[in-house]
């Protein structure tokens, strides 16, 4: 999961790109990165950390430019190092620079076939990179001498569609010609558009999410459908096609349940609504399968909880209170990059107010259950506080299978749903009870808010990989390459130096 925007202005693009960013920070905490376009130039800074610790004034003015890019990023798989922040940039044809959001399945075959046939040097671990070689070599098949127009790129992105497998929304710069965006056939991973009218013609911004368009005033035009490419060039002239043989849409559910903000809208639905109707699914399974009056108060886990969370109450007639105070300034504990950071930032992250729980039977209502290291440390602060019996209930249904689309759960010992019951689940984060969303309920609760949405990728509670080239000998061997990470450039390099050094003695 990233956030990434693209912007064509007619003024310097540097701080609306940066603004973007804080919008879209919660998609990514782990790395930032701005390329901008200036003539024939471009200039990029990237590091790891938050957007305000990356940028600071001196970098901002290295950016110039009425065109550029920006991306925030959490790890997923082949990205944890400051190397592989994006945006990327190869030099060959024209000079690109690319910043994506999503995971190619096919990435280290593609790594593969890269330099055997394209004589293409991929740098990183990141399957960023290799995309943005793809569409590099792509672009030079379908060009010839100096000029480029939209066709050829939009030929480069059909070839493209048909090599790349897995989930990918991009936006990317061609230095002196403009901006290329495109999304992947199945529309796994969300981009849209918007503009400005100003008196030098229309300015656009493509962005993860419509909070970042609307919250830096522009309008929103529409989501980049599956499979298409749009190009802006530098004037602010828009051309679009639809570049894949068959689009089909299916936007990842767990956009709805966790990643996304609650005021955005997602290939037509409202974020905030679709939880809402979370709740009112979960307040019908909760009222078929336990009393409604051995509970006594509904208690959100903020922040992505909350909309589900009154809904349910308002439903089942129960009193709504906040009985956890969130501090802010701690990031998203699941895209916390290890166990260990995870559970320690939890009470860092929460404070309970021990007068709402002393005494009562809790309802706590969470977005998901993945790891179940938050959910175990939530219930037994709530025991803490003086609760008599704490009932746990997830938004969202059993998180059983690996996401390989961009979210980081590719291991399925990681995910304490697998191989258990829910009744197991329950014992092990040591509730009283446990209430799951069904997976049925939660893609009604997306379809009911956009009926146009009819199919929608959630691997991860069905274990139905949209793209089809998804086996068990898949995900054996990328857990295999979790559990057995390849020594870091610097590992390597002070173990060659001590084996050196052991042959000379």
């Amino acid at each position: 999961m990233c956030g990434i925007v693209g912007v064509v202005s007619h003024g310097p693009v540097n701080q609306l790109i940066y603004d973007a960013l804080l919008l879209l920070q919660h998609r990514g905490q782990d790395a930032a990165g701005i390329a901008t376009n200036h003539g024939n130039t471009f200039s990029m800074h990237k590091a790891n950390g938050l957007v305000r610790d990356v940028f600071r004034t001196r970098n901002m003015r290295s950016l110039p430019g009425n065109a550029g890019i920006g991306q925030v990023r959490y790890p997923t798989a082949g990205s944890d190092s400051e190397e592989e922040a994006q945006p990327f940039y190869v030099n060959a044809p024209f000079g690109i620079i690319l910043a994506h959001n999503g995971n190619l399945t096919n990435w280290e075959q593609l790594k593969v076939e890269m330099f055997q046939n394209d004589r293409r040097h991929i740098n990183t671990a990141s399957d960023s990179e290799v995309l943005l070689n793809v569409l590099a070599h792509e672009i030079q098949q379908a060009t010839t001498g100096y000029s480029l127009d939209p066709s050829a790129l939009f030929k480069a992105v059909s070839v493209l569609h048909k090599r790349v497998r897995g989930s990918y929304a991009v936006v990317s710069q061609i230095a002196g010609y403009g901006l290329l965006a495109f999304r992947d056939p199945f529309g796994i991973r969300p981009l849209c558009i918007g503009f400005n009218d100003t008196d030098k013609g229309p300015e656009y911004m493509l962005a993860s999410e419509s909070v970042a368009l609307e919250g830096l005033g522009f309008r929103f035009l529409r989501d980049v459908m599956p499979g298409e490419a749009i190009f802006i060039d530098l004037e602010g002239k828009l051309y679009n096609q639809q570049c894949a043989d068959n689009p089909v849409l299916n936007p990842c559910a767990f956009e709805f349940v966790y990643l996304a903000r609650p005021d955005s809208v997602i290939d037509g639905a409202s974020v905030y609504a679709t939880r809402l109707k979370m709740g009112e699914y979960l307040a019908e399974k909760i009222r078929r399968e336990m009393s409604a009056g051995d509970i006594d108060v509904v208690m959100p886990i903020p922040d992505s909880s909350r909309p589900a969370a009154m809904e349910l109450a308002l439903n089942l007639n129960l009193e709504y209170r906040e009985g956890f105070i969130k501090n802010r300034y701690i990031g998203r504990t699941f895209i916390m990059p290890g166990q260990a950071e995870r559970k320690k930032s939890v009470r860092q992250k929460l404070n309970a107010i021990s007068s709402e729980f002393k005494g009562k039977s809790v309802l706590l209502v969470d977005d998901s259950i993945v790891r179940g290291t938050t959910s175990r440390e939530i219930v037994q602060m709530a025991r803490d506080s003086g609760a008599k019996r704490v009932i746990f209930a997830s938004a969202a249904p059993p998180v059983k299978f690996p996401n390989v689309y961009g979210i980081d759960m590719p291991t399925r010992n990681e995910l304490i749903a697998y191989g258990r019951t829910e009744e197991e689940v329950c014992r092990e984060i040591t509730a009283d009870a446990l209430v799951y969303q069904d997976v049925d309920a939660l893609k009604r609760s997306i379809s009911d808010v956009n009926p146009a949405l009819k199919n929608f990728e959630a691997s991860c509670f069905d274990g139905m990989y949209v793209t089809g080239d998804i086996s068990r000998d898949y995900l054996d061997r990328i857990e295999f390459a979790r559990n057995n990470p390849k020594p870091s450039s610097e590992d390597a390099v002070r173990s060659q130096l001590n084996l050196n050094l052991a042959r000379v003695d």
